[in-house]
C-alpha cells in the first residue's frame, strides 16, 4: 500500500510534555561513548554557564521518537513499519537541551516521494519548550521499502 501523499505539509498534535532527566542525559551520553564532563558532571556544566547538565547533540532523538510514533501508527499514512529503514538524521538547535526542561513535539510531513520502488517519507520535528521557545529541529527521513 502506498503512503497517502495527502499527508505532505501536515502536522500532527504536539505531544505531551517529556520532562529531561540528568539520568536520562548521562545514561545516553555514556550508551553513545560521549565522555564530555558537561554530559555528566553538573558543575562542569555550570563552569560554561549552563543550570545543569547538557544533552550530546543526538539526544532528541529520545523525545522526538514520540512524535514518530504518532505518525507510525496512524492507518491512514499506509506505512508497513516491518519494511521502515532509517535513512537520514539531522539536527538544528536553537540551544542545547540541557536537565530540567520540559520538551514539546510538533511532527510535520514535509515530502513523501519515491525512487527505485521504494518511498522515502520525510518529517521535520520541532522540539519547544512548552511555552513555545524553540529548542531543536529534527529532520528524519524513512525509507520504506518496496516489496519486490
Amino acid at each position: 500500500m502506498p503512503l497517502d501523499r495527502s499527508y505532505v505539509g501536515r502536522s500532527l498534535p504536539p505531544t505531551a510534555p517529556y520532562q529531561v532527566g540528568r539520568e536520562k542525559i548521562r545514561e545516553f551520553a555514556t550508551a553513545i561513548g560521549a565522555d564530555d564532563p558537561a554530559y555528566h558532571d553538573p558543575a562542569a556544566a555550570a563552569a560554561l554557564g549552563y543550570r545543569d547538565v547538557i544533552a550530546p547533540p543526538t539526544f532528541p532523538i529520545v523525545v522526538t521518537t514520540a512524535a514518530s510514533q504518532q505518525l507510525i501508527d496512524d492507518p491512514g499514512l499506509g506505512m508497513d513499519y516491518s519494511r521502515v529503514v532509517h535513512g537520514d538524521q539531522r539536527f538544528a538547535y536553537t540551544r542545547p537541551v540541557v536537565a530540567g526542561d520540559e520538551l514539546v513535539c510538533v511532527n510535520t510531513v514535509e515530502e513523501i516521494t519515491e525512487r527505485g520502488g521504494h518511498e522515502f517519507i520525510t518529517t521535520r520535528t520541532d522540539v519547544t519548550t512548552p511555552a513555545g521557545e524553540p529548542v531543536v529541529t529534527a529532520w528524519s527521513k524513512l525509507v520504506v521499502r518496496g516489496e519486490g
